[in-house]
């Protein structure tokens, strides 16, 4: 029988079979291509090359990105070799995946400082000791114009139209530059240069992930097998976690920003984040779940949630610190075990707090929320408010108080 190291209770190892390491694998995937090959490769019973690229187009990692760097340490906890690749070379071409329009390419020296702080973040999560990190310019760099010409004859037009953004932008007769088609050749490609026997990325890259498999096979490599795992929805359950939406949860964030933000999604939200978060195996998950049923409250489990979360990211205690501060905030146990969950339409643009309050009925009026945030009234995430013109951004979720019993978790849209 294989049996590999497993990753099923916190620090403690176990051996895992076949069956069950195939099972932690497929916990919060979305599709495995193929997956009788994986099983093949697994059987093997060699560690396998797991690659996951990131293009170091932002300096900071959110909780968004960590869905694929949580299933790396995963494979490491079975044995297996994570390849940790920053595309440095293909953050500068651009992918425009789900976007409308070309995607301006950044400079070498945005790329090379972003590039820096992703190393010392993933760490937070990798084992060092099994983690390789590679950039992708160290071959791109060696290949000449004639060999990129080569690489491109290896691939049809008719192929990469079948890509649904390309095909989208084609079909309405919007423009796509020449280089654009090479971003998911050279996300390929480097599948080739790295002999990656698996390859993760989200559901958005699933395209150029069997590039890399076609492109193996016309190299006369096995072809790797692909995982996609989900796009995580951000703090206002609707739209994936970004920066740009405001709407994340960052891995330099402090503590209590962490706790106070984790706090604030909502507790339906809160099961799709124990799965794709959380190292806590789905039994003690669903057990959670029956408790909740049973009557426990559902905020007692967010805190166990946001506890392990920011251990995760600070070390050890810090996220029970973050919970009291959290608690502290919110006058030790003021805040109400049920919270109104409230969602206003605004259109995507931002909103003055003082109207907020008022659509949210949490005030009768915005000459009352301005009073009261002039009295030290109102709090925001347990944090005291002092602007009486403060704007809400949209795409966020908050816990808003006025007082010392009103309470509604608000999303703006």
């Amino acid at each position: 029988m294989v049996t590999y190291a497993g990753f099923f209770t916190g620090l403690e190892r176990v051996m895992a079979t076949l069956d069950e390491a195939l099972a932690l694998i497929k916990r919060g995937s979305e599709e495995i291509l193929v997956e009788g090959e994986l099983i093949a490769k697994l059987k093997e019973g060699r560690p396998l090359r797991i690659k996951a690229g990131f293009d170091p187009t932002a300096p900071d990692l959110h909780l968004g990105h960590t869905v694929l760097i949580n299933k790396l340490r995963q494979f490491q906890e079975l044995g297996h070799e994570v390849l940790f690749l920053i595309g440095d070379f293909t953050a500068m071409i651009g992918d425009p995946t789900g976007k409308s329009a070309t995607r301006p390419p950044l400079t070498r020296d945005e790329v090379i400082a972003n590039a820096q702080t992703y190393e010392h973040q993933i760490f937070k999560i990798l084992d060092r000791e099994k983690t390789t990190v590679l950039f992708n310019s160290s071959w791109m760099n060696a290949m000449d114009s004639a060999e990129l010409i080569q690489l491109a004859a290896r691939h049809t037009v008719a192929r990469m139209l079948e890509r649904d953004d390309f095909s989208k932008r084609y079909s309405g007769g919007q423009p796509i530059a020449i280089h654009e088609f090479l971003y998911p050749l050279i996300q390929g490609y480097d599948s080739v240069a790295m002999k990656a026997d698996v390859e993760l990325g989200g559901t958005d890259q699933k395209f150029n992930l069997l590039v890399g498999r076609q492109l193996q096979e016309s190299f006369g490599q096995k072809p790797q097998c692909v995982l996609t795992m989900p796009i995580l929805e951000g703090l206002d359950g609707v739209q994936k976690m970004s920066k740009s939406l405001n709407n994340y949860i960052g891995i330099n964030d402090t503590p209590d920003e962490q706790f106070g933000k984790l706090m604030s999604i909502s507790d339906e939200l809160m099961w799709r984040y124990f799965e794709l978060l959380s190292f806590r195996p789905m039994g003690e998950i669903e057990g959670f779940k029956v408790e909740i049923d049973g009557g426990r409250n559902p905020r007692d489990i967010k805190f166990l949630l946001g506890e392990e979360l920011v251990d995760r990211f600070h070390g050890e205690r810090a996220g029970a610190q973050a919970r009291d501060n959290f608690i502290a905030r919110f006058q030790k146990g003021a805040m109400p075990d049920e919270i109104p969950e409230i969602t206003l339409d605004n259109g995507g643009n931002s909103l003055p707090l003082s109207s907020l309050l008022a659509q949210a009925q949490l005030v009768k009026s915005t000459s009352e929320a301005m009073r009261m945030v002039q009295q030290g009234g109102v709090r925001i995430d347990g944090e005291k408010i002092e602007d009486k013109k403060l704007e809400i951004s949209a795409n966020t979720t908050h816990i808003y108080q006025v007082g010392k019993r009103r309470f509604a978790r608000v999303t703006l849209n």
